[in-house]
Order: structure tokens, then sequence, then C-alpha cells
């Protein structure tokens, strides 16, 4: 009895230990693109390389092992596309489009990485074979993905099919199980826009559901989700009503099998500018969110700029639960 509980003890130690030097790699990975780790307060991320002066970025994902990354970057009044970046040798290469969001005549954009790595959801504009389509397809924006092989080698695009071809999605974000959540409705814009999930049976999805109330009548333009691998939480972000373009991120919890009211992130990170298109880090440490606003022109036209941020992600969701546990 006395070995096994020493067994026991040391197995647990060892697992934290590996657990920690994740985390630590995690951490080291990131520093290579920042020079300041955020607590609290949120910080630019990757100012020069990612965030960019004159520029939106948006929706970063990153892959398991944080050696790859794929976000939005588009210029001013140019269009979206798809740009990676990948951890070589210790260091970062430069933002590049990704092999296949190299086309400025559509958009590619919000791409987030499965839980495991292998496979890459993105939506996009990019037309789709004329023998697929069905005469209630909509036209315009679909869901893709592509596949990583074994050997580390990422598929040409891939359409997503039936249910998905009949509707509007965007955003499309993997849970761990396979069910997939996303921006959905009639068409963008419509009344009943919102957040919309898929249940994976087997490999196969028969239908697509609207979530719950909860999260779908808070305020308007209820879009962009992030959901935890487990499927303990959902991010999202909305527009206040009474304040068009003025999106704050908000989160629900899961409590067996049922989602909570939606919170807001709180001031630290829901200011008087536009937040939106939330993502985790893989290891669940960092938020990373999207601040933007629009500004005018001497002539009077208007234009939208963003960038990206991160913050400590572990502190400011055990500070919403405290919050919520003592009300």
């Amino acid at each position: 009895m006395k070995y096994v509980r020493l067994l026991s003890i040391f197995l647990a130690l060892l697992l934290t230990s590996i657990l920690e030097s994740c985390r630590e790699n995690y951490k080291s990975n990131l520093t290579l693109l920042n020079t300041q780790i955020p607590t609290d307060k949120p910080l630019v991320f990757a100012p020069g390389i990612i965030s960019i002066d004159d520029h939106v970025s948006t929706s970063i994902t990153f892959s398991p092992d944080m050696d790859e990354l794929f976000f939005n970057r588009r210029k001013v009044d140019q269009s979206h596309n798809l740009y990676t970046m990948k951890l070589i040798n210790g260091e970062w290469s430069e933002p590049e489009p990704a092999f296949f969001s190299t086309n400025k005549e559509y958009l590619d954009f919000h791409s987030r990485f499965s839980p495991n790595g292998d496979r890459l959801y993105f939506g996009s504009t990019r037309p789709i074979n004329d023998t697929i389509k069905a005469s209630n397809t909509p036209r315009g924006l679909h869901q893709w993905y592509i596949e990583k092989d074994k050997n580390g080698s990422w598929s040409e695009p891939i359409l997503m099919k039936k249910p998905f071809l009949d509707i509007y999605i965007m955003c499309t974000t993997p849970s761990k199980n396979g069910n997939l959540y996303f921006t959905s409705g009639e068409k963008p814009g419509a009344n009943d826009e919102g957040i919309y999930y898929a249940i994976n049976q087997n490999g196969y999805y028969t239908s697509v559901e609207r979530m719950s109330d909860v999260i779908n009548t808070n305020g308007k333009w209820i879009a962009h989700p992030y959901v935890a691998p487990d499927e303990s939480y959902i991010l999202y972000d909305s527009e206040k009503v009474s304040e068009p373009d003025n999106g704050d991120i908000f989160i629900s919890f899961n409590i067996d099998g049922t989602w909570t009211e939606s919170y807001s992130l709180g001031p630290k990170i829901n200011t008087e500018l536009s937040e939106s298109t939330a993502t985790v880090s893989p290891d669940g440490k960092y938020l990373f969110f999207s601040r933007g606003e629009e500004k005018t022109r001497d002539d009077g036209s208007t234009y939208w700029v963003s960038k990206t941020y991160w913050v400590d992600f572990t502190k400011l969701k055990k500070e919403i639960l405290e919050n919520i546990n003592s009300n």
C-alpha cells in the first residue's frame, strides 16, 4: 500500500510538472510575439506584427501546440483574407496569406481550429461547384474547412454540405465532441440571426438548432461564438440596442446541460469602442478579442479599424464567477 501511495504521489507530481511545462511553453511561444504578458489589463497583441495601424485585425485562432495561428487581416477598403504564421525553430514566421486565401475576388474570414488541431473551419464567399448547388442554396457566404494529414500538411478547402448549405452560416466553432456553434439565420441581418448549433452524430449533422433566448435576445447582431472545448462556456458579442456599433463580449456558462443567462465581461474588456470575435488560447489561459472603431476621413466618408487584444482569461473568468455566486 505504501508503494502504491508513493507511486500515486509521484504520478500526480509528474502530471503537474507536465502541465506546468505545457503552460510555460505556451507562454514562451507567445512572448516571442510580445514583450509583455497581460494580467487583468488587456494589451495589444503582437503590435506591428498582427495588430497594425489602419488595418482590421480579428478572429485569431491557435493550434493546440501553439505553433501555428490564423487570423483575419485587411487594409482599409479592401477585402478580408486569412493570414497565417508558424513557429519554426523557435521563431515565428512573418504573417502571410494562407495558401487557400490569396484570391482578392472573394472574402475569407473567421477561422477556428478544432480542439485537436486536425481541422480549420472558415467562412468564404468563394464560388461553389454548380453541381452542388441546390435550388434553395443561398448564394454568397458558405462554410468550409481544411484538414491536416498525419504529415502535417493541409488539404484543399472542403465545402460543408447539408444541412449547412441551406442557410446562412458564419464563424463556425467546434467543441471537442464535434458539435458546431455558429452565427446563423434566414439571411444576414434577419430578425432570427443569432447563435445556432448542430449536434455531431457519428460524424454527421442532421439539423441546425437555435440556442436559447438567454443568449439570443441579448442585444442585436448577436454573433461570433467561441465555445470551450468541453462546452462549459460560450463567448459571443452583441450590440446594445441603444448604442449602434458598440459591440460588447458576453459569456454564458453551461450548468448541467442548461445555458445560464449571459454576463458581460465587464469594463476591463467592454469599453466605449467595439469589442468582438473573442477566442481563447488552447490552454484556456488567455482571452483574445478585437477592439475597433469607425473613423471619419476629411471628406466625411468612414472606415473601420481594429486591433487584436489579449488578457488573462483565467483570472477574468474567476472574477465573473465570484460576482455571480455573490449575487
